[in-house]
C-alpha cells in the first residue's frame, strides 16, 4: 500500500495556517527572495514557476515566468499544478490572493522584517516540502553567520550610517526596516531610524544635518548618480574621509538568504569608518 504523509502546517509571516496534504513537490514562487529561500530549503528543482526578475541560482533562467508580484497569470498558474505557492505580499493585491486559494493552493507569503526571519522561513518551507533536515541545517547555518558577524563587528565604537536606497528621489530606510537591523549588528546606527514612514523621501538637507559617517548605496536605477551625487557635499564627513561604499542590491535589497553575505560587506564597509 502506498506511504501514507501526514498533513503538516505551519504559519506564514502574517500568521495565516499553511497547510499540505504531502510534501509540495510543484511549486511556484513569485518574488527573487521566495525562489532563494525555496532553494535553500532544498527545494530548487520542484520549483515550476516563477516571478519575473527571480534569476538566481543559474537554474532559475530555465524555470517558465508566471508573471511578477503585481499581475500573476492566473491561467498560466492553474495549468502548471502547484502544490504550493512562496509569494511575498509587497504589491500584491489581496484579489491575487484569493483567486490563487480558489485554485486549492496552499500559499505561504513571505515577508521577513528581521534577520531572524530569513532561518525561520527557510524552516518553515523545509517542512512543507519535507526537507527538514536539510531545511533545518541551512537554517542553522544561516544562524551561525550572524551570530558571528554580531560578533565580530558590534563591539566597536558607533558609526552614524546613512542608507541610501535612491538619489532620484531620494528614498531612504527607518528603523523598522531589516536593513536597519543589518547597521545595527555591524555595530552601527541608522541616521533615519526615527522616521515614521519605511522607507521615506527625504531631502539633501536632512542628510547634511545627519551628518553620517557612511553613506551605503545599492540602488543600479537607470539614470541614477549613485554616489557621485555627494561629492560635491564636502561639508559631510562620510564624504571628506571617503566612506561611501557602493555594495550588491542583489545581496541587500533581497531579504533572502543571500542577505547574510549582504551583511558582511556593509560590516566591512562599516569597520572601515572606525
Amino acid at each position: 500500500m502506498p506511504f501514507a504523509f501526514a498533513a503538516t502546517s505551519v504559519k506564514d509571516d502574517l500568521g495565516n495556517v499553511v497547510t499540505v496534504r504531502q510534501p509540495a513537490n510543484r511549486v511556484v514562487t513569485l518574488a527573487p527572495h521566495t525562489m532563494e529561500l525555496v532553494c535553500a530549503a532544498g527545494g530548487c528543482d520542484r520549483i515550476v514557476g516563477k516571478g519575473s526578475h527571480s534569476f538566481y541560482p543559474p537554474i532559475a533562467r530555465s524555470i517558465p515566468e508566471i508573471g511578477d508580484n503585481r499581475q500573476v497569470d492566473i491561467e498560466r498558474v492553474a495549468m502548471l499544478k502547484p502544490d504550493l505557492m512562496v509569494i511575498w505580499r509587497h504589491g500584491l493585491s489581496q484579489r491575487t490572493i484569493d483567486q490563487l486559494k480558489r485554485l486549492g493552493i496552499p500559499v505561504f507569503i513571505s515577508d521577513p522584517r528581521k534577520l531572524e526571519d530569513i532561518p525561520n522561513n527557510i524552516a518553515r518551507i523545509g517542512k512543507l516540502l519535507g526537507t527538514s533536515p536539510h531545511a533545518q541545517s541551512e537554517a542553522k547555518r544561516l544562524r551561525m553567520k550572524l551570530v558571528q558577524l554580531k560578533s565580530r563587528h558590534s563591539q566597536g565604537s558607533i558609526v552614524r550610517v546613512f542608507y541610501q536606497v535612491s538619489d532620484r528621489p531620494l528614498y531612504t530606510l527607518n528603523g523598522e526596516h531589516i536593513i536597519s537591523e543589518a547597521i545595527q549588528l555591524c555595530g552601527g546606527v541608522n541616521v533615519f531610524a526615527d522616521m515614521k514612514t519605511l522607507a521615506p523621501q527625504i531631502n539633501v538637507e536632512a542628510v547634511l544635518h545627519a551628518n553620517p559617517d557612511v553613506i551605503i548605496h545599492t540602488s543600479v536605477d537607470e539614470g541614477s548618480d549613485g554616489l557621485a551625487f555627494w561629492e560635491k557635499y564636502q561639508v559631510l564627513k562620510a564624504v571628506r574621509q571617503h566612506h561611501l561604499y557602493s555594495l550588491n542590491p542583489d545581496l541587500l535589497d533581497r531579504p533572502g538568504p543571500r542577505l547574510v553575505g549582504g551583511v558582511r560587506a556593509m560590516c566591512e564597509a562599516i569597520d572601515k569608518a572606525r
